[in-house]
């Protein structure tokens, strides 16, 4: 890609309003994931007895439903992240190159 070509993507309003949505989306995400992430580990150490409450009638325990939901919640915030991904910043994605070729 030419000079010219990058600082015209780079001056598009449409390529600065991707830009700044995806940023935003992404850090809401990542800021979502470490509330839930140290919310588990503020538990793991201040309340230690909640967490060894037994689920049901057998050996699992609150903690380690709260450990498994930690992990699902990634993979969970992950497709979330890929489904935007796929349709509105590719969208978005489109608009520009057509705009720019």
């Amino acid at each position: 890609m030419a000079s010219q070509d990058y600082n015209q993507v780079l001056r598009s309003p449409r390529f600065q309003e991707l830009v700044r949505q995806r940023t935003r989306f992404a850090w809401t995400l990542s800021i979502v994931m470490l509330i839930i992430y140290f919310g588990f580990i503020l538990l793991v150490a201040f309340a230690k007895p909640l967490l060894a409450t037994k689920v049901g009638g057998g050996v699992t325990s609150l903690g380690i439903i709260l450990g498994l939901g930690v992990i699902l919640s990634a993979f969970v915030l992950t497709g979330i992240y890929v489904q935007r991904a796929n349709s509105r910043f590719d969208e978005l994605t489109r608009h520009l190159t057509r705009e720019i070729m």
